[in-house]
Parts: C-alpha cells; structure tokens; sequence
C-alpha cells in the first residue's frame, strides 16, 4: 500500500469513527429523554399513590373519630336500658300512690326520688319519646302491641293508648313507645 492509500483509509477511518460518535451522541441524547421520561412517568404514578394513599388515610381518620364519638354518646345504653323498667316502676308507684290520700308523705318521697333519678337520666342524654293519644301510628316510630276497635272513626289508625313509654338516648331510639292502635 501506498502512502496516499494509507492516509485515505485513516481518514476514512476517522470519518467513520466521527460519523458513529455523533450516532452514538445522538443515540444517548434519545436515551436521556427516555430516561427522563420514564423518571417524570415515574414520579407522577409515585404522586398519585401517594395522594390515594393520603385520602385513603383521612377517611380512615375521620370515620375512626366519627366512630369514637358515637361510642363515648352510647356507652352508657346498657345501663340505661336496664334502668328503664325501673323507671316504669316509679311512674306505676306514683300513679297508685296517688289515689291513696292517707300516704301524702310517702307520696312526696317517692316523687323526690323519682325526679332526681329522672333528671340524673337526662343529663346523661336520655330522653323521652313524646307520644300521645290521638297521634298517628307510625310503624318506624312506635311499636304496636295491639289493635282494638276505634271508639271513633276519626281514631282509626291512630294511637288509642299508650302502653310503655319510648325513649332515646341522644339521636338513637333504645326503646320505642308500645301502643295501642285503632281499627
């Protein structure tokens, strides 16, 4: 080979060598992008998990708290549920007590400790259901024991008597009212 042929194939060589970096540069800056997009892609699905993931978290945190509240106001059903018949008790004793007029002392104590346990039960959240005669029977909100003859038409269908007193500790009805409907 020739001088002349050698410094043409160096040259060639060199043209080629430069051809393929500029290929290659070319080629890395397409990998970068990619690369950088797949990081950006990356990262938006890492924030939307994130996000999810955070309002997952705050609902949890609000429905354990709502949760938390509503115990704390029913805790204390089972013991009023239990002091409730009781509290039946007192009204049938005060009822009786009064057609006897030999018993006014006896009367007058019952009576005491019945508004102290009546106003203890209130302030612990128990309330009565107010139900009266002459009112129209609702199935979700009374419980009909029985139903008689409407002494009247304009009763039928509605509360004749009321047999057992309702109530309601906060919003939640423990005991709904028993009472008597007209047919």
């Amino acid at each position: 080979m020739s001088k002349k042929e050698k410094t043409n194939d160096i040259e060639n060589d060199q043209i080629d060598g430069v051809q393929s970096e500029t290929v290659d540069v070319e080629e890395q800056v397409v990998e970068e992008q990619t690369v950088e997009e797949k990081l950006q892609e990356e990262l938006k699905q890492e924030k939307d998990k994130f996000l999810r993931l955070f309002a997952e978290f705050e609902n949890y945190k609000r429905r354990t708290s709502k949760e938390r509240v509503e115990l704390f106001s029913t805790a204390s059903e089972d013991v009023m549920k239990t002091l409730l018949p009781i509290l039946d008790d007192f009204e049938r004793a005060l009822t009786h007590i009064e057609e006897d007029k030999e018993a006014e002392e006896l009367r007058k104590g019952v009576l005491l400790i019945y508004q102290k346990l009546v106003t203890t039960l209130e302030q612990k959240g128990l309330t009565p259901v107010k139900v009266e005669k002459g009112d129209a029977f609702n199935a979700d909100d009374h419980e009909a024991v029985t139903q008689i003859p409407a002494p009247s038409d304009d009763l039928k269908g509605k509360i004749i008597d009321v047999i057992e007193k309702g109530y309601k500790l906060g919003e939640k009805v423990i005991r709904f009212p028993k009472v008597v409907i007209g047919q």
